[in-house]
């Protein structure tokens, strides 16, 4: 392994890839503490807030920081993190099938990729200020924003400074994102959330620690058990993460026998169909598509108009509230969902039947077209249920198991956090074996 990580440095634009994705990743942490503007009491009653762990404001603060890096209880101008730019890009994916001008960008080839990117980062902008909203106004609520309204001339360009802020935090992050993925290693935006997650690692471990020495041998023993069960997860995860069906193919091998094209006996080889090939993305979907209407259905909250502020009171309290089984028995159904959807989306941009009838290719026992196209679409069906309840299944895992506060999507994070290392450990490997030295995972 040593070896291996030694060999990096030998390559001089693998070992620039490297130094600019953590170059651009101390950029970001450093702009994650450069907060909007707070007055020590509202900076005290943020702080206050966000130790209300035993009811609904609590959790769902809790839920948000986690995946903002610590970002939000200190609100800094990052705190959104790139959610509204993966929620914009669900809005794009959702939105294909149904319009053609997106379904004929998509075969476009690399302009038309460029085309729908840029499409996406608009669409995010709105997204940000309709977060940017509730988020203010949940604050406003709580006493932690006093004077926020773009309405009062008195604190209309104060508060449209705070909202401006956000957005442009946002914004600066997707771009980071984006230069990763062009110039660094490993997809950006999947970067950036693992360095949130990360950051607040040494938070957690801490925490463990004092409980351990505070609560006597039993909180050792708890905290014991805690560990053995997190490494058996993540052996879990890597397991199903890494797990394929092999499909055997043959390939016709052809050679030339004066001016005639002979075939001659077939080389077979195989395709690998990953039980979980959506990776880490839908349980990013699913708690992007919980979170966004959790916080507008807060700043409907604030409303004037009776009605909107009681169905939105009604949202917050019975429909999209983590301390309830059913918002986590919704969390697993998106899952599940996302993970079907997004299986499908990636397979059809593959297009492995037809790429092996144009190369004369079969699976043995069935004829090129649409018999192999059925076959390997029950094939990605069955494997995919697996890989979509084990997703759900660690989704929901914390809360079957009564963890409170701001871990109850510990479980997530760490899905989340082992798809991330495991598909830059991929492209590392990948990069490596294009200059003829061996991976990490041979």
């Amino acid at each position: 392994m040593w070896e291996k990580l030694r060999s990096i440095w030998t390559v001089p634009d693998l070992r620039k890839k490297i130094l600019f994705t953590l170059g651009m990743l101390l950029v970001f942490r450093i702009l994650a503490h450069i907060n909007v503007p707070l007055s020590p009491d509202e900076q005290k009653n943020l702080n206050s807030l966000f130790n209300k762990g035993d009811n609904p404001v609590g959790q769902l603060l809790g839920l948000l920081d986690v995946f903002s890096g610590g970002s939000l209880q200190n609100f800094s101008i990052v705190a959104f993190s790139v959610y509204p730019y993966i929620t914009a890009t669900i809005v794009m994916q959702l939105l294909q099938p149904i319009i053609p001008a997106l379904q004929n960008l998509s075969a476009q080839g690399e302009a038309g990729r460029l085309r729908f990117s840029q499409i996406t980062r608009i669409i995010t902008v709105p997204l940000a200020f309709l977060q940017a909203l509730g988020q203010c106004a949940l604050f406003q609520q709580e006493q932690v924003l006093q004077h926020f309204n773009l309405i009062d001339p008195q604190y209309a360009l104060q508060s449209f400074a705070i909202v401006a802020s956000l957005i442009t935090g946002t914004m600066i992050l997707v771009w980071l994102g984006e230069l990763i993925t062009e110039k660094g290693i490993g997809n950006g935006i999947s970067i950036i959330i693992l360095a949130n997650i990360l950051s607040n690692l040494p938070k957690y471990v801490q925490q463990g620690i004092t409980a351990a020495q505070s609560g006597g041998s039993g909180a050792v023993v708890s905290l014991g058990v805690f560990a053995i069960i997190g490494v058996i997860t993540i052996l879990g995860i890597i397991y199903i993460y890494l797990g394929q069906r092999r499909v055997p193919v043959q390939y016709p091998t052809k050679r030339n026998v004066g001016r005639n094209m002979m075939v001659g006996s077939a080389q077979t080889t195989y395709i690998p169909m990953q039980v979980n090939s959506a990776g880490m993305i839908p349980l990013i979907f699913a708690s992007s598509m919980l979170l966004f209407p959790t916080v507008i259905a807060r700043y409907l909250s604030t409303s004037s108009t009776p009605w909107i502020k009681n169905a939105a009171l009604w949202v917050s309290i019975n429909l999209i509230n983590p301390t309830e089984w059913w918002y986590w028995l919704f969390n697993f159904l998106l899952v599940v969902a996302f993970t079907y959807f997004y299986a499908y989306v990636m397979w059809q941009q593959q297009n492995i039947p037809e790429n092996l009838q144009k190369q004369g290719a079969f699976i043995p026992g069935y004829r090129p077209g649409e018999p192999t196209s059925r076959y390997l679409m029950n094939i990605l069906n069955r494997i995919t249920l697996a890989g979509a309840l084990f997703l759900g299944v660690i989704t929901v895992l914390p809360f079957v198991a009564r963890v409170g506060g701001n871990q109850m999507l510990g479980a997530a994070a760490l899905l989340i956090a082992v798809g991330v290392v495991l598909d830059t450990v991929r492209q590392l490997e990948s990069q490596m074996v294009m200059r003829n030295y061996s991976g990490f995972l041979s």
